[in-house]
C-alpha cells in the first residue's frame, strides 16, 4: 500500500481504469460458470460478490487499511451478504440472515466445494451451490482490486485474477462456456489496460543527481512495461490454451464424481414371485397424494440376457445412467405437477419407490442426510436408488411431474422414436416370426404395440403359481419365455408377460422396456392413501414414441382370467410349439434377491479404499486451501526477513550502517509511525522518539549520520553495535503494544511500499555523500 499522499493524488481517470480492468477481468471467470448452473440464476450471487470485493479494495486503498483489516472486513462481508445474494431461502424477507444462513454459510466454507463437483450439472441454485461462485467472486474481487489499486506493479493484480478464472474452470464442465472467448477476453482485457496504464504514467521528475540517472530510470521504464506486457500476454495465452475447444478440457467433476454402478444390485423382477408369495398383504409402504391413474415405479430394465432383465449399461440415456439427486431433475417434464409422501413399512432395499418425473427429493428422519447422501436418480427412466438401503421408518417428499395419459388416436400417426437400446441376447428362437405374425396386420406404430399387448393378454391365462392356484413357474429367462409363448397355452403373471411382450417388440423393431412397480387396482383407485403390498405389485412394459415418450402397455391377463382346467385352450389359432435349444442354466429367481457373501466383501473393501482415498484427497485440499490462505502472510514475513538479512549482510560497512537504520525506520513504520519520506536521519529519529518515548533514537540517528557520511570507513565492531542498538531499540517497540498490535506490524505491507528507497534519496540529497556510489533517481513507478 502506499502512502496517503500518493494514494489520494491518484488522478480519478486512473481510479476508473483500475477498477474498470479489474471488473472485466473477473467478469470472465464468472461467465465461465453458465454450464454448470445451466443458465443466468448464479449471476446475482458472483455479480453481487464482485461489487462488494471492488467496493472493499476501494476502501482499502483510500483509507490505507492493513491487510488484516481488509480480511476481517471481508469475511463479515461474506456472512452479512452471503444470505441474501447465495442463500436467499434461508433469510427472513430474503435480506435478514438467520442462524440457519450463518450456519450454511460457515460450513459452505468447506463443504459447498464437495457439494458443487459431486452433484451433476446443471445445478440447481436452491441447493445451496451459490456459495462457490460467492465466495469466489468475492475472495478474487479483493485480491485483484487491492493489487490493482495499490500494488507498486499493477500487473500483479492478474495472479488473482487468473487463479479464479483457473479455479472456475477446474470447478466447471467438461464443455467450456464460451470456447476460446473466455480466454481472448482475458489476454486482451491485460494487455489494453496495462498498456493505457503505462501510456498515462507521468514522466519522472527532475532530480538532482545527473542525467545519466534519468536516462538509466526511463530504459528501466521501458524494460518494465516491455515485462509487464510479456506476463498479460503469457496468462492471456494460457487462458486461451484452457479455453480452446478443440483440445482436451479436464475438470474436477469429472474425477470427483465416482460412477455409480446399479448393476451390482440383483435386477428386482427376480424378486417379482418373491413379494407376491411372502408379502401378499404386508404393508410395505404407503403414498399420500398419488392422482388417480398414477403408477409407483421401482425399476426400469432393457437389457436382456438370456436368464433376467436388468438394467443396461450402455452409458448415458441409458438405464443404469444414475447420478446424484439434486434439486432441478427432470427439467424437461412436462405434466401435472404433485407432491407425495412416501413412509416405508416392511419393504427394504436399494430401489427408491417413485412416480413419474421426480423434479426433487426430500428426505426426512433419523437417517434424512445418509439417504440423501447415497440417493442416486436416473432421469431416462425416472427411477431412483438409495445404496445406503431403505427400512421400516424412512421416510421423504417427492416432488415430481405425473405425464398424461396419451390415447390411441393422438398416437395413429406417431412414429416410434428413435431411441438406442442395448442388443438383446439369448432370445428364444422363432420368436421374431411368432411377432412378426402378432403385427402384420397393424398399418401403425401404435397398431403394432397393441396387437402384441393384446396377442398376451386376451390369449394368455393369468396365474401366480401360488397354493390353491394352476401350475405357473416363477421366472423369465429364455427356456420359461419360451414355454409361455410355444406351449398348448399361456399361464403365467406380470413378471413373465412383460418380459415376453418386450422381447417380441424388439424382435420388430418396437424400442420397448420392463418396467416393475406398484398401483392400485380398480376397487383400491382415488383413495388418498395408497398402501403398497405385494397383492398390487405389477410389471409392465414401455413404449417409446417420437415427441411423446415412454407410453405403457399392460400385456398381463386379468387376474380373473384363469384356465378351467389343464386342457383348456385359450387361443383359437395356437401358435406352433418351437424346439428350443437346452435351456441355460437359470439363477435362482423365486425368492427375493441376496448378494453373496465374499461379493459384499469385496464391495467392502473397495468401499473402505475408496473412503480412505476420499478422506486422504478431501484433506489434502483442506491443508491446500490453508496455506493458500495463509501464503500472503508466509510471504510478507519470507520479504521482510530477506530484506533485514541483505541490510545486515551488505558488503561495505556504512552500507550495514545505513540498512540498520532503514530496518528500524521500517519497524517505525509498521506499527503506523508517520515517518516523512525524503527526510533526514535525524528528522525521522525526531518522529520516531516523539512517538514511542525512546531517546536514544535521535543519539543513534547522529551516530548513523556521522558514520555513513563521515570520513573514515567504520569498522565491523562498529556495525554489531549499531544493529546491537537497533535491535534493542526495535525490540522495545513491540513491548509497548499489544500482540494483535505486533502481529499487525509484523503483517503489514507499509514499509514494503512506503517508499524507503526514497528516503534515502532524499537523505542523500540533503547531505554530501564523500562516497563515489550515485544513488538511483526516484521514478513515478515507485511513487505508486
Amino acid at each position: 500500500m502506499t502512502d496517503t499522499s500518493t494514494t489520494t493524488a491518484r488522478p480519478l481517470r486512473r481510479w476508473l481504469l483500475d477498477l474498470g480492468a479489474a471488473l472485466l477481468l473477473l467478469a470472465v471467470p464468472i461467465a465461465g460458470f453458465w454450464p454448470t448452473f445451466g443458465g443466468p440464476g448464479y449471476l446475482v450471487a458472483a455479480i453481487g460478490a464482485l461489487i462488494v470485493g471492488l467496493a472493499i479494495a476501494t476502501l482499502g486503498a483510500l483509507l490505507r487499511w492493513g491487510i488484516l483489516i481488509i480480511s476481517g472486513l471481508t469475511v463479515a462481508a461474506y456472512f452479512l451478504f452471503g444470505g441474501v445474494l447465495a442463500l436467499p431461502h434461508t433469510t427472513v424477507a430474503g435480506v435478514i440472515p438467520t442462524l440457519d444462513t450463518l450456519r450454511q454459510l460457515a460450513v459452505g466454507v468447506v463443504t459447498s466445494w464437495k457439494q458443487l463437483l459431486t452433484t451433476v450439472a446443471p445445478v440447481a441454485a436452491s441447493d445451496g451451490h451459490l456459495i462457490v461462485p460467492f465466495l469466489l467472486g468475492l475472495v478474487a474481487a479483493v485480491l485483484t482490486g487491492s493489487l490493482a489499486l495499490r500494488a507498486r506493479h499493477a500487473a500483479w493484480a492478474l495472479v488473482p485474477a487468473g487463479a479464479f478464472l483457473a479455479v472456475q474452470i477446474a470447478l466447471g464442465t467438461s464443455q467450456p462456456a464460451f470456447p476460446l472467448v473466455q480466454g481472448a477476453v482475458f489476454a486482451v482485457v491485460a494487455l489494453v489496460w496495462l498498456a493505457v496504464r503505462q501510456a498515462w504514467a507521468p514522466a519522472p521528475g527532475a532530480v538532482s543527481i545527473g542525467g545519466d540517472a534519468v536516462a538509466s530510470s526511463a530504459l528501466r521504464r521501458v524494460v518494465a512495461g516491455g515485462v509487464i506486457i510479456a506476463v498479460a500476454a503469457s496468462v492471456g495465452v494460457a487462458a486461451s490454451a484452457f479455453a480452446a475447444p478443440d483440445s482436451p478440457r479436464y475438470v474436477l467433476r469429472d474425477v470427483v464424481i465416482p460412477p455409480f454402478d446399479v448393476k451390482q444390485y440383483a435386477s428386482p423382477l427376480q424378486g417379482f414371485r418373491g413379494y407376491v408369495r411372502d408379502d401378499l398383504e404386508t404393508p410395505l409402504f404407503t403414498v399420500s397424494g398419488l392422482p388417480e391413474g398414477a403408477r409407483v415405479r421401482i425399476a426400469a430394465m432393457d437389457a436382456y440376457n438370456g436368464t433376467v432383465y436388468n438394467v443396461s449399461d450402455s452409458g448415458a440415456g441409458s438405464s443404469s445412467a444414475f447420478t446424484p439427486v439434486r434439486g432441478n431433475m427432470s427439467p424437461d417434464a412436462e405434466g401435472t405437477p404433485v407432491t407425495l409422501q412416501v413412509e416405508v413399512g416392511d419393504y427394504a432395499g436399494v430401489w427408491l419407490p417413485d412416480a413419474g418425473a421426480t423434479t426433487s427429493v426430500t428426505f426426512s428422519g433419523d437417517r434424512a442426510d445418509d439417504l440423501r447422501r447415497s440417493a442416486y436418480y436416473n432421469d431416462s427412466t425416472e427411477t431412483g436408488v438409495v445404496t445406503a438401503r431403505l427400512r421400516k421408518g424412512d421416510a421423504y417428499t417427492l416432488t415430481t411431474v405425473i405425464p398424461k395419459d396419451v390415447p390411441d388416436e393422438k398416437l395413429a400417426g406417431v412414429r416410434f422414436a428413435p431411441v438406442k437400446l442395448p442388443k438383446q441376447v439369448g432370445v428364444p428362437q422363432d420368436l421374431a416370426d411368432v411377432a412378426s405374425t402378432a403385427v402384420a396386420d397393424a398399418s401403425s406404430p401404435i397398431e403394432q404395440a397393441r396387437a402384441l399387448q393384446l396377442m398376451l393378454s386376451e390369449g394368455g391365462f393369468f396365474s401366480h403359481g401360488l397354493e390353491g392356484e394352476t401350475l405357473s413357474r416363477a421366472g423369465h429367462g429364455a427356456e420359461r419365455i419360451a414355454s409361455l409363448i410355444g406351449g398348448e397355452q399361456m399361464i403365467g403373471d406380470d413378471e413373465q408377460y412383460a418380459t415376453a411382450m418386450a422381447l417380441l417388440a424388439r424382435e420388430v423393431g418396437i424400442p420397448a422396456r420392463v418396467v416393475m412397480g406398484f398401483y392400485p387396482d380398480e376397487d383400491q383407485a382415488g383413495g388418498a392413501v395408497f398402501t403398497a403390498t405385494g397383492d398390487n405389485l405389477h410389471a409392465w412394459v414401455e413404449v417409446a414414441f417420437d415427441g411423446v415418450g415412454w407410453v405403457p402397455f399392460d400385456p398381463t391377463p386379468p387376474e380373473d382370467q384363469v384356465p378351467a382346467d389343464q386342457s383348456t385352450k385359450p387361443r383359437a389359432d395356437p401358435k406352433p410349439q418351437v424346439l428350443q435349444p437346452p435351456p441355460p442354466q437359470q439363477e435362482p429367481v423365486d425368492l427375493p434377491p441376496t448378494v453373496p457373501d465374499d461379493r459384499e466383501s469385496e464391495d467392502e473393501t473397495a468401499v473402505d479404499l475408496a473412503l480412505i482415498f476420499a478422506i486422504i484427497g478431501w484433506s489434502a485440499l483442506g491443508l491446500g486451501i490453508l496455506a493458500l490462505l495463509a501464503s500472503p502472510f508466509i510471504v510478507i514475513g519470507a520479504v521482510k526477513a530477506t530484506r533485514r538479512r541483505r541490510r545486515k549482510a551488505a558488503e561495505r560497512n556504512a552500507d550495514r550502517i545505513s540498512g540498520g537504520w532503514d530496518e528500524l525506520r521500517d519497524r517505525a513504520v509498521d506499527f503506523g509511525t508517520p515517518v516523512p519520506t525524503g527526510a533526514t536521519h535525524v528528522e525521522d529519529a525526531n518522529v520516531i522518539a516523539t512517538a514511542f518515548a525512546e531517546p536514544r533514537v535521535t543519539t543513534l540517528a547522529r551516530r548513523a549520520e556521522a558514520e555513513v557520511f563521515g570520513p573514515a570507513e567504520p569498522t565491523t565492531a562498529d556495525v554489531e553495535e549499531f544493529w546491537r542498538q537497533v535491535d534493542e531499540i526495535v525490540g522495545g517497540m513491540g513491548q509497548r503494544m499489544s500482540f494483535w498490535r505486533r502481529m499487525r506490524a509484523r503483517l503489514s505491507l507499509r514499509s514494503l511500499l512506503s517508499g524507503t528507497r526514497l528516503a534515502q534519496l532524499g537523505r542523500i540529497r540533503f547531505a554530501s555523500p564523500r562516497r563515489s556510489a550515485e544513488p538511483t533517481p526516484p521514478t513515478e513507478e515507485n511513487n505508486d
